[in-house]
């Protein structure tokens, strides 16, 4: 199910850079989307986490100087980091003889190392995120998208034969990560810790992050939860919303929420199986609202500020999105109610923010005026808009 979008996006990026970065968690479908592009121009793939081809580049500068007129797609670049230098200046050379997009494409698995050791490379990069499957991809049948939902976007658990299936495929990730991929990037942390931690924001998924309590669950400091959080979140696996902040004159809430961005894992995370198990879970509504929350994120033009609102006195936003120019603010309340009727804290935050436009999400298809301020809207429709509004920014 690759988007041929997704394929667009990238070569779009090669013919602007020198180097487009490819980032995501792993199975997400990132070694696809290179492997389908390659099929389209001259290239050499390089597995960075086979030894084999990490030999090749024992002498990068003088094995890569050969392929100057091939795309260099170089996978899990984080096994070979001191890379960076080299492919620097590889481009600078290539400049000087005319050859000045197109060269290299880097995929990994997380932004925080890519990001810290790219830096080198400023200038010379685009970076582009590939997340799960989006409700848009996956077809507009309200079946596939409650699918979606249940089993999440990585193409593995959505495309498993059951729910038990899905479900057994998503422990094993959750596994792999924790005993495998993660301590690749960050400090070593005993993988049951780091489970309970991740487990632990599962529960509170989408309420303001309480490292103190946390902190004291876990029996550590409040830096050590701040550097879980921070981990997870490089690790494209946790998301940490901002609050918004406006000179309303309001007393704000100035802690961030958290999410699990996809939404299979959250539920594994708090082992629910199948429909029935999630929508009798006290989880559901905040399931569904992180679930909007990524998907309409997945789409949005690359410097979209993305927010929540909350003021002490119980004014609140679930979503805001900060387009700029003319486009200005939109707000978002999520219900995952048939009715969707908004709640007086929304309607307060609207006075405070003066959007220049609001809607709320709901669970159905038809779109409708609530009032003169806000619009009903189901999630398909939403994103369709989104994308036509995207392409013509």
């Amino acid at each position: 199910m690759l988007g041929r979008e997704d394929i667009d996006k990238v070569e779009a990026a090669l013919s602007r850079q020198a180097v487009v970065a490819l980032l995501g968690p792993r199975q997400v479908g990132k070694t696809t989307l290179a492997l389908e592009l390659s099929k389209k121009r001259k290239s050499l793939y390089l597995d960075l986490e086979l030894k084999s081809d990490r030999v090749k580049l024992e002498e990068a500068e003088l094995f890569l100087r050969q392929y100057e007129d091939k795309l260099v797609i170089l996978d899990e670049i984080h096994y070979v980091p001191e890379l960076f230098s080299t492919l620097r200046g590889l481009i600078d050379q290539g400049r000087r003889r005319g050859k000045r997009v197109g060269r290299f494409l880097i995929l990994g698995s997380a932004s925080m190392e890519l990001l810290k050791q790219s830096e080198t490379l400023a200038g010379r990069i685009e970076y582009i995120e590939l997340g799960p499957f989006s409700v848009l991809e996956v077809g507009a049948t309200r079946e596939k998208r409650d699918i979606l939902w249940l089993r999440g976007g990585f193409p593995e658990s959505f495309l498993a034969q059951n729910n038990h299936e899905s479900f057994r495929w998503r422990e094993n990730f959750i596994r792999t990560y924790l005993e495998r991929d993660v301590p690749q990037f960050g400090p070593r942390i005993p993988a049951e810790i780091l489970e309970r931690f991740w487990t632990m924001l599962a529960h509170n998924q989408g309420t303001l992050l309480n490292a103190t309590r946390l902190a004291s669950g876990l029996v550590v400091s409040v830096p050590t939860i701040m550097t879980y959080v921070s981990l997870l979140k490089d690790l494209l696996l946790v998301r940490r919303l901002l609050p918004y902040h406006s000179n309303v004159g309001k007393r704000m809430i100035k802690s961030p929420k958290t999410y699990i961005r996809d939404s299979g894992l959250l539920h594994a995370l708090l082992n629910i199986e199948d429909m029935d198990s999630l929508l009798g879970h006290p989880i559901v509504g905040l399931s569904w609202e992180g679930f909007i929350i990524e998907n309409l994120l997945s789409i949005v033009p690359p410097r979209t500020q993305a927010s929540f609102y909350r003021t002490a006195a119980g004014a609140e936003i679930d979503l805001v999105l900060d387009f700029g120019g003319r486009h200005g603010i939109w707000a978002f309340e999520i219900k995952r109610s048939l009715q969707p009727k908004p709640e007086k804290g929304f309607h307060h935050a609207l006075e405070d923010l003066k959007p220049n436009k609001a809607f709320v999400i709901y669970a159905g298809e038809e779109r409708y005026p609530v009032d003169k301020k806000i619009e009903a809207i189901g999630v398909n429709e939403l994103m369709q808009d989104l994308t036509r509004f995207n392409s013509t920014k």
